[in-house]
């Protein structure tokens, strides 16, 4: 059975904790730095606080992205992901999929629960 000792896993994730600094909502999941920060962005938030890597339910390790408050809505659509990304860098770290998409208004405000990202096991 194949192996990966946590510190490589978490070497992977520590990345998350230490180099993201904005998390965007956009209209579509974004495959780029520029589309996250640009191009299909509805809106941020600079408040991002991400726990450093911890065992996974089910083998592996995962962050805790902690819940958003405060996010800044700056353009009207529908907000169907979320980006992780790290403007300092200008690299687009994580992507996903929020739990129920949601119609925006530049203006207004948002706010996401905690999630996780996690890095399984090898099989």
């Amino acid at each position: 059975m194949a192996t990966l000792n946590n510190r490589v896993l978490d070497n992977g994730l520590t990345v998350l904790d230490t180099e993201a600094n904005r998390i965007d909502l956009t209209s579509q999941e974004a495959t780029s730095y520029s589309e996250a920060s640009s191009t299909y962005t509805l809106g941020n938030s600079t408040s991002l606080s991400i726990a450093s890597p911890t065992d996974r339910s089910g083998g592996g390790r995962e962050v805790v992205v902690a819940a958003i408050s405060d996010g800044s809505i700056t353009g009207n659509g529908t907000a169907t992901h979320y980006a992780i990304i790290d403007t300092t860098n200008t690299r687009l770290l994580a992507t996903g999929s929020l739990t129920a998409s949601q119609v925006v208004s530049s203006g207004n405000t948002f706010s996401l629960g905690s999630f996780t990202i996690g890095i399984p096991d090898p099989a």
